[in-house]
């Protein structure tokens, strides 16, 4: 069958977020993890493949390298009829990229003139309007996102994030233009193309606006945006709603060995890790002994294994507040800090892998990615959603499961709402 998207994804969460929405907008949807080159197998009978990088973070010039050759594979192995370069919802880049960089280096190599930026997300609050981001009805630099230790937001308005860190122009498509519908959106985005705009950045309100942008930018050889717009174009193609559904498999409940590993210093993922230390075993990471205590991951790992099987998961968490993560930064450096942290909950992983361990609730995009490459998992298939954006998914491989959260994805229960899933009625588990 004809493969009807192909998505690069510029973190792990990402991928899985917008994975996970395409699933529950009815198509059949798989997700490579890394790089693919030519030994990798196209999958069969899918929809859309979804190839996970970790682009976030990394040097510009290593962000483009891995995007264009995953562009390429997509387009010239796979065949995939159309391009999506997906990013956060909260638009995660610095003045210096990596999106606009990234964005500048597919429209090259695809030969286009002029390309879509919606990061817009309304179900998880994620809304732009008149050119502005907002996160649940705050400014993106007003609403905890200005300090992000790695590309902390100090502007809301996408046209400036954009034109900085990228060699074009930028437009608006405001709301009351997206609310005409189809063709209103393609013939402005026919005058922004005659007026030398590069980017054309679209307002969403709700998610329904959603869905006429899908509707006009379905002959558009990339798009570039969030997860929402990946709903809204299979919803587009398959003719379902927009509303959330509990399709896809779950993680059998027997057997499962489950621990919980927060590396995000969201606002979010600060409250999920505040909730669930008051109900089960949770030990905080001590940042100055990943860097100075080659045994550290041993010492976390025992304290894992020590734990009672049958209650809830233990959790390790290396969450801090602002005033606490800025502390540490000062004495360490952002980036020292971060490799650190990030080594450790991959030791950790790997090691409890090997004591029978197969099942990872992870908090974090930059974590999830060490986790996942630590652990040699290169393909995913989607369960089940657990709340919007955040799926349940299982290596192809083995029985190994995992969660892998965006930072503040999630409501502050979700580390327990995670497990509960198990229990559901009427879903059945992967084979």
């Amino acid at each position: 069958m004809t493969i009807k998207l192909g998505v690069i994804a510029d973190d792990f969460t990402g991928a899985t977020d917008i994975a996970s929405f395409m699933v529950q907008g009815g198509w059949r949807v798989i997700q490579l993890l890394g790089v693919p080159d030519e030994s990798t197998p196209i999958p069969d009978d899918v929809d859309a493949i979804v190839i996970s990088l970790k682009n976030r973070s990394c040097p510009v010039e290593e962000a483009i390298d891995n995007s264009l050759k995953s562009c390429q594979w997509l387009r010239y192995q796979a065949d995939c009829q159309q391009l999506f370069f997906k990013y956060c919802s909260t638009f995660d880049s610095t003045p210096e990229g990596n999106i606009g960089p990234v964005i500048d280096a597919l429209m090259d190599e695809l030969h286009i003139d002029i390309s879509l930026v919606c990061p817009a997300l309304p179900i998880n609050g994620r809304t732009v309007v008149h050119g502005h981001l907002f996160v649940n009805g705050q400014l993106l630099n007003e609403s905890g996102m200005q300090y992000h230790p790695l590309t902390p937001m100090k502007d809301a308005n996408l046209l400036r994030l954009i034109e900085q860190q990228s060699r074009g122009k930028a437009g608006l498509i405001n709301l009351s233009c997206v609310r005409e519908g189809k063709q209103a959106i393609y013939h402005h985005l026919e005058l922004l193309h005659q007026d030398g705009v590069r980017y054309a950045v679209i307002d969403a309100l709700v998610m329904e606006d959603l869905l006429p942008i899908a509707q006009a930018v379905s002959d558009m050889v990339l798009v570039t945006g969030g997860s929402g717009l990946g709903a809204a174009i299979a919803s587009y193609h398959t003719g379902k709603t927009l509303s959330a559904s509990i399709l896809g498999d779950i993680p059998p409940n027997q057997g499962r060995r489950s621990v919980i590993l927060a590396g995000s210093c969201s606002v979010m993922t600060n409250q999920q890790v505040a909730e669930y230390k008051k109900i089960a075993p949770a030990m905080a990471v001590n940042v100055r002994e990943c860097i100075n205590n080659s045994g550290y991951a041993n010492q976390l790992v025992d304290w894992i294994i020590q734990q009672p099987v049958d209650d809830l998961a233990p959790m390790l968490y290396s969450t801090q507040s602002p005033n606490s993560l800025k502390m540490i930064q000062q004495e360490y450096g952002a980036s020292k800090a971060s490799n650190a942290v990030e080594q450790i909950f991959s030791d950790i992983a790997s090691k409890l892998r090997l004591h029978g361990f197969n099942t990872f609730i992870v908090a974090g995009g930059e974590i999830s990615a060490q986790i996942v490459q630590g652990l040699g998992i290169y393909q995913l298939s989607i369960g089940v959603s657990i709340s919007p954006g955040i799926p349940w998914v299982c290596n192809l491989q083995n029985d190994c499961w995992l969660v892998l959260k965006s930072g503040n994805f999630g409501g502050k229960n979700f580390f327990l709402h995670a497990q509960e899933i198990f229990h559901r009625p009427n879903m059945t588990s992967c084979k």
